[in-house]
């Protein structure tokens, strides 16, 4: 972990995205990439790939983003200082037109508030994961060869079973052949006990989506993953900072485990997020996008409940770097 906390130290480069690194070898066909509500880039730079976490290294992808939307302004922030690609910020009913004629592959996380375990519940057309049929639009205007939507768990709860067939056959009405499948953040490499949707099309000339398969090593754990932070005060340049929140009712009060993966990381925390496993305080935002993922030279461009909001709603880049490679064989 310590050539991590060397990374804090390098100068920003000017002309190439933290974290991301040029590709190597023969040329590969590129593929257009058109992402929607992108938030802060976590998925999207699992589709690029070309970055490094946890000694580990995740190659460069054949994806080119040519179309990106976010309405938060902090996020929309964050995404262009790490991404080094232009976003559209502002509601995505406002700049749909504005989509390309066509792409390759269409992403995005679409809201999830009214599907989530923590949410109202009140289904798939309510009034922020009805959202999905903004990307049901983008779907039919671009007519991508693959697209990926990914949501919470709670899309495939008993009481919203009529939503994922909503959605599924919304799709399907478009001409796609569509799967779902729920992951398990931790078993792709990822130290986080996350468990999220990932809803995949493919038009009829495509290979047929094979969801990635577990990886074959043990999981990381939270002390694997943030231990070498423990002896560095706060350094707001890198986002490690943290919530001086009391204890309270509310869910993030839990302590985390060190032999064990974290908690999942969540977007409306309001400050209780998880406590470290030794040290007298909640983790730090670092330490929680450690959790999620992103390679330490990933700044997040805002505040500290702003930050929270940004890493806790992101798909983490590990987990989406498996699926993008799923999808790379789909076209090829």
């Amino acid at each position: 972990m310590a050539t991590a906390l060397r990374s804090f130290e390098r100068p920003i480069q000017t002309t190439l995205p933290l974290g991301i690194e040029l590709p190597s070898g023969p040329t590969q066909k590129e593929y257009t990439l058109v992402s929607m509500f992108s938030g802060c880039g976590g998925m999207d730079l699992g589709f690029l790939g070309g970055f490094r976490v946890f000694g580990r290294s995740y190659r460069r992808l054949p994806f080119r983003i040519v179309w990106a939307n976010e309405h938060n302004p902090a996020a929309c922030r964050t995404y262009r200082r790490n991404l080094g690609t232009e976003i559209i910020c502002d509601d995505v009913w406002d700049v749909i037109e504005s989509l390309p004629e066509e792409c390759d592959v269409l992403i995005g996380g679409f809201p999830c508030q009214d599907v989530s375990v923590n949410g109202k519940r009140v289904g798939v057309n309510g009034k922020r994961t009805g959202l999905y049929k903004a990307m049901l639009e983008g779907v039919r205007k671009t007519r991508p060869k693959v697209f990926v939507a990914e949501n919470v768990k709670g899309l495939l709860m008993k009481h919203h079973q009529r939503a994922i067939h909503q959605v599924v056959e919304d799709f399907e009405a478009l001409g796609y052949k569509v799967s779902y499948q729920l992951y398990l953040a931790s078993k792709y490499g990822v130290p986080q006990t996350r468990e999220r949707v990932f809803i995949v099309g493919t038009q009829s000339d495509c290979r047929p989506f094979l969801h990635p398969q577990p990886i074959k090593r043990k999981p990381l754990t939270a002390k694997e993953a943030i231990s070498d932070l423990e002896r560095l005060g706060e350094l707001p340049g890198i986002n490690h900072v943290w919530s001086r929140a009391n204890v309270s009712p509310e869910q993030g009060n839990r302590r985390l485990v060190p032999d064990r993966p974290a908690y999942t990381i969540r977007a409306e925390c309001h400050g209780n997020i998880q406590y470290h496993y030794r040290l007298p305080r909640r983790i730090s935002m670092r330490e929680a996008a450690r959790f999620q993922s992103f390679p330490d030279t990933f700044i997040f461009d805002a505040k500290l409940r702003e930050t929270e909001r940004q890493v806790g709603n992101a798909v983490p880049p590990v987990l989406a770097w498996h699926v993008a490679k799923a999808v790379c064989a789909c076209l090829e």
